[in-house]
């Protein structure tokens, strides 16, 4: 058997239909044999038909991420109390480096003792590749918190607004929720839905320049998405999905990522129930309002949204006299396993007008393994 599979995999004779009469016998596989609840076909579909699976592009960890990013040395956008650092001062101060365990570490300054006025160190980082769709996941031990701390996750396209924005995850303070965010230019809405498990929060006009520029946002009171209840579970998983069907996020505990993440087979977002927040295409096109993302870390202390938010948390005094003493950022540190982005490929289906199939739309190496699957089963029954 194991021959004919190899011969079956190296001939050029398995034609487009062949591989799917075959494909309709086996159940629901991905490339690398985990089960799934996928279609008849082992893969995903979108709402018009169109096959396709989700292939690793990038992989960002411990052996390149330094060298992937970026570091923004300029004063912050957000008027936070902040001196973003360059590469060359982030290192020698040790506030970006790559662990003894192989993750990778960004932090803002937990040292100095400043006086009345003075703006604390940090990192913000930006990655040197844009994306146009994709498939996001973060693995991360921590993301920051703490009075006075403003983390993100985010992603942002060129000559902003106009690109569009998405902020994957983002908190303040000692909050234990992630807010989702999309700032975009005029035209883009946010969906009441029950397609998401997250809570509305303001606007559903995304426009930046609405309500000072508040964005669009959703609320995920899952204590999985923020905070140092998530921290203390061993942190977890952050997923984007952006593509035609519009743009989703999803936060899981270290216990329950889902296994096809952990495989580091294709994902299939199907498969992990609804997501924490989602931006719909009914109210917003994904793909005209959202292009060329890069992808953002960063690290500011109060600022627009921490510094005028601190009088409504039980975070002690003023946000300013926080950022004086350095035990208050002990937490205020990503440490991150890997940073995966995934790109769509067509198995078949149409999309523009145009017929696609498995062999032209996946790599040979892609392509063997999707037939080893499905050709192995059918060979058994």
């Amino acid at each position: 058997m194991n021959g004919l599979i190899l011969t079956l995999l190296l001939s050029s004779s398995i034609t487009e239909s062949s591989a799917f009469r075959l494909s309709e016998r086996a159940p629901s596989f991905d490339v690398l044999g985990q089960s799934s609840k996928r279609q008849s076909a082992g893969f995903e579909s979108d709402t018009n038909g169109t096959e396709f699976l989700w292939t690793i592009e990038d992989t960002y960890d411990s052996s390149n991420f330094f060298d992937q990013f970026t570091f923004f040395d300029q004063g912050d956008p957000t008027h936070g109390q902040v001196n973003f650092l360059n590469q060359t001062a982030a290192f020698a101060n040790g506030l970006a480096y790559v662990a003894s365990d192989n993750t990778i570490v960004m932090k803002g300054d937990n040292t100095t003792w400043l006086a009345s006025g003075a703006i604390r160190d940090s990192v913000r980082v930006q990655s040197i590749k844009a994306y146009n769709t994709s498939l996001i996941i973060l693995d991360l031990n921590s993301a920051p918190w703490g009075c006075g701390v403003w983390p993100a996750f985010w992603t942002c396209g060129p000559d902003w607004p106009e690109y569009g924005e998405i902020d994957i995850l983002e908190g303040v303070h000692d909050n234990e929720h992630n807010q989702i965010t999309w700032h975009t230019s005029p035209g883009c809405n946010l969906t009441p839905s029950s397609n998401y498990t997250g809570t509305l929060s303001g606007n559903l006009d995304c426009d930046t320049a609405v309500d000072d520029n508040s964005g669009c946002a959703i609320i995920d009171w899952s204590r999985a998405s923020y905070g140092n209840y998530f921290n203390s579970q061993g942190g977890g998983v952050y997923a984007m999905k952006w593509d035609d069907q519009g743009i989703s996020v999803w936060s899981f505990y270290r216990s329950a990522v889902p296994v096809d993440i952990t495989s580091g087979g294709s994902p299939d977002p199907s498969g992990w129930g609804l997501p924490a927040a989602q931006l719909s295409p009914t109210g917003c096109d994904p793909l005209k309002f959202f292009m060329n993302q890069s992808i953002i870390f960063d690290i500011t202390f109060c600022g627009d949204w921490a510094g005028n938010s601190y009088a409504t948390t039980t975070c002690p005094g003023t946000c300013a006299n926080q950022i004086m003493d350095p035990a208050n950022f002990v937490n205020a540190s990503w440490s991150i396993n890997s940073l995966k982005v995934y790109s769509k490929h067509v198995i078949t289906g149409t999309t523009n007008g145009a017929r696609h199939s498995l062999d032209g739309a996946l790599g040979p190496t892609h392509f063997a393994l999707a037939m080893l699957c499905i050709v192995a089963f059918a060979l058994t029954v």
